[in-house]
């Protein structure tokens, strides 16, 4: 028989470790999270809103849309075990939190960005020429002003619902199938 800890089999260098610390850095009341409420009639405690951000993120960064497919990661993957110390959320758990936290959500991925821009490990900065001609390896579509950031923005947005509407025909959800189906009518139109 051989024993192992979680701790030692996963490197201290091991992005889980940075989705831990980043999700438990964040105020989660702030981003409207709710705290998970006891049930009065007994069963089992509801799982803590960070805890499931922690696998929303890691099944982001990974390409894992399917709160299935997230199920099982958190019964074979040490990754995630490590992650989640353990607790293996049902499809439907991690499902209902998806949906119930849209923009609680976006939210955490819009601090992300504000994070990245703290650490300088992005720009940011709008910068302009005064209409001098210069020689440069630039292109029009390298050249950033202030409509084709707005635009841009927009852009994510949209790529953000699309996002969201996949993972919910992932999981079934009729109301979100009926809106990616018409989003999907109207950018073919």
């Amino acid at each position: 028989m051989e024993f192992y800890s979680l701790e030692e089999l996963i490197s201290q260098d091991n992005e889980v470790r940075l989705i831990d610390l980043f999700v438990d850095s964040l105020p989660l009341s702030n981003f409207g999270f709710e705290a998970p409420k006891q049930n009065e009639q007994g069963g089992r405690p509801a799982y803590h809103p960070s805890d499931l951000l922690k696998l929303f993120i890691y099944g982001y960064l990974n390409r894992i849309r399917s709160s299935r497919q997230l199920e099982k990661e958190c019964v074979r993957n040490l990754e995630v075990k490590w992650l989640m110390r353990e607790l293996v959320p049902d499809h439907n758990t991690i499902s209902n939190f998806r949906r119930d936290n849209p923009r609680a959500i976006k939210k955490v991925f819009r601090a992300t960005v504000e994070l990245a821009k703290n650490f300088e490990l992005i720009g940011g900065k709008l910068l302009a020429g005064d209409g001098t001609k210069l020689r440069a390896q630039n292109s029009k579509k390298n050249n950033f002003n202030q409509k084709k950031i707005d635009r841009h923005l927009a852009y994510i947005e949209a790529k953000i619902e699309e996002y969201n509407a996949i993972l919910a025909q992932e999981d079934g959800d009729a109301e979100q199938k009926a809106k990616a189906q018409k989003n999907r009518r109207t950018s073919t139109s």
